[in-house]
Parts: structure tokens; sequence; C-alpha cells
């Protein structure tokens, strides 16, 4: 067993890697119009595509309490970035759909990873990268958007 590379490092590797793509990501969509975009508010637009719709769904898909999902749809409601509608079929609920501004933002997002993706490419070499990336494939699950993340990490507050 190698004791040059603490078995803690890879994590916190791991989590460094993610921190420097978020935040070129934010600073990028900040140029292109986004500056109020947060790393967490691209976590709830990817829900609200993904299935989520009212504030409970949102918070079942997220793993928060409706009341936590719902604090975070205000904000970015008051941001632009999603509306909520009637539901059609029980007045009581309300749908939240992405706005105009709120489908710009994924679109840009995506865009941008792609740019981000390319950059990493031209740095390690595109077969150094893709080995990584198929690395990763073999030792995660293969659900891409696995969107509880702001539950595990302990909320969205």
């Amino acid at each position: 067993m190698s004791t040059d590379r603490p078995g803690f490092e890879l994590p916190m590797r791991f989590l460094l890697a993610f921190r420097v793509l978020i935040d070129e990501l934010h600073a990028e969509l900040a140029r292109r119009g986004h500056a109020d975009m947060r790393p967490m508010h691209g976590i709830v637009l990817q829900a609200i595509t993904r299935g989520g719709s009212t504030a409970a769904d949102l918070g079942r898909l997220l793993a928060v309490s409706k009341q936590a999902a719902g604090k975070t749809i205000d904000g970015l409601e008051r941001l632009g970035y999603v509306h909520r509608v009637p539901d059609p079929h029980d007045t009581r609920r309300k749908i939240v759909r992405l706005t105009e501004r709120g489908a710009d933002s994924l679109e840009q997002s995506a865009r941008i990873f792609d740019e981000l993706r390319a950059r990493w490419a031209r740095e390690l070499g595109e077969d150094r990268l893709r080995a990584l990336e198929d690395d990763l494939r073999r030792m995660t699950p293969p659900d891409l958007f696995r969107l509880d993340v702001p539950g595990w990490f302990g909320g969205m507050g």
C-alpha cells in the first residue's frame, strides 16, 4: 500500500476540481449576463427540467424540505429564472417553470462546460482526459443527474 498519497487527498482533489470548474463556469456566466447565478441555482434549475414541478416535488428530488425548496424557488423567482403557474389539475398547487432567462442560463452553462472541457483536453491531452472520464464512469453510478446533493450536503438553507 502506497503511503506517499494519503487516502483523503483523492476526494479533496475531486472536490477542488469540481470547485475550479464551477467557479470558472460562474465567472463566465457573469460575463454572459447571469452574474446573479449561484452553484445551487444550477442544481435547482436542473431539477425543474428533470421533472420537479412543485416545491414539494423539488424538495423530494433534491432531498430537502418543501420549505427549503420553496425558499430557493422564491429567490430564483425574484431573479427572473423561474415563475409559478397554477396547476390546471389542482388549483391549490403551483407549478414551477423556467423562464426564458432560466432556460438561457442552462443553455449558456452547457456551452461553457463544453468550452471548459475543451480547455482541459488541451491542457491534459484528449487521451488522458478521456481516460480520466472513462475511469470516473467505471467508479461512479451511471446517473449523471443525481440531484440530491443539496440534501446530502446538508440542505439548501
